[in-house]
């Protein structure tokens, strides 16, 4: 039976993806850098503090595969302080490399961001051959640590495959942190407040739910290259007002109001953004299996039961 170790599987993501890696059969240890409660049973969780190499590298040599979602910042905070997400991210995801070639782990599962890492679209749906070029310290960083992985794989071997998932929206993503626009304007609604769209429709994204990216990931970790990068997207662009739209009969049927404040586009928004996964569908046969409508539902379901209006 394969043990995989999941880095950041406490999180978002996360939780999604360890719930698809148990239904594989597999063992599984959940690594942060806070302790957690136990999400799901069977599974170890294991807790690190920054700087504790010896007892992370003992974690890590106990696994066969890793999947790495660690990250400490958001888009956002990384505007606001580019400096600490170098040093919180960088170094760190550099260092788990070093330490995973000293180990027998038999595949690594890097997750980046498709949101990111392109900067502009000079042609959508985007493949992985698209210009990277990010404009937020978020991107850049997330590339760098791309980069490092497969500078380690030319160099030593590491058996790195990479992920950029589009935009991940459902169950569990917390609202209100600069990043995830979905539970934000539901969270919004649910506090009376104006959902805030920047332009006359806002950004176009290509909004993926949480569950099809844990299968994205595990399709990769399956059946990935290694040495290779993979998107996990739909390839449908939806605007911020679209959005809001689709989401309005949902809420209204609640008892909710939706409303938008229409403010002016910002400058360092990247208008649109939509992945094509054509290249993880013919490694793996993988495709999204939540189309928007039932996502959102699922979604509006959820942060109406688990956060009620505050």
């Amino acid at each position: 039976m394969k043990r995989t170790c999941v880095i950041g599987g406490g999180g978002f993501i996360g939780q999604h993806t360890v719930r698809r890696l148990l239904a594989s059969g597999r063992d599984v240890i959940v690594l942060g850098r806070r302790a957690v409660s136990p999400l799901d049973p069977g599974v170890e969780y294991c807790s690190i503090s920054p700087g504790a190499s010896k007892q992370l590298q003992s974690v890590l040599a106990r696994a066969d595969e890793v999947i790495d979602l660690a990250y400490s910042t958001w888009p956002q905070t990384s505007f606001q302080d580019p400096v600490k997400d170098i040093h919180d991210n960088l170094a760190s995801s550099v260092r788990v490399f070093e330490y995973l070639l000293q180990s027998n782990v038999n595949r690594v599962v890097y997750v980046s961001s498709g949101g990111t890492v392109y900067g502009h679209a000079h042609r959508t749906p985007m493949g992985e051959e698209h210009a990277t070029d990010p404009v937020s310290p978020y991107g850049i960083t997330k590339l760098a640590i791309e980069k490092y992985g497969l500078m380690f794989h030319t160099t030593k071997g590491l058996p790195i495959v990479i992920v950029r998932p589009s935009n991940a929206y459902g169950e569990g993503q917390s609202p209100f942190r600069g990043q995830g626009f979905v539970s934000t304007a539901i969270a919004s609604g649910l506090r009376g407040q104006s959902v805030q769209v920047y332009g006359e429709e806002g950004t176009v994204r290509d909004y993926v739910h949480a569950e099809d990216v844990a299968t994205g990931i595990f399709a990769a970790l399956e059946h990935g290259s290694i040495g290779e990068v993979y998107n996990i997207g739909t390839g449908i662009g939806t605007t911020n007002l679209g959005i809001v739209e689709a989401l309005r009969p949902m809420l209204v049927s609640a008892g909710i109001r939706l409303d938008v404040m229409q403010l002016p586009a910002r400058a360092f928004d990247v208008k649109v953004n939509v992945l094509s996964a054509d290249k993880l569908r013919r490694a793996s046969g993988w495709q999204p299996r939540i189309d928007l409508t039932s996502g959102l539902r699922r979604t509006v379901e959820w942060l109406l039961k688990e956060r009620p209006a505050e």
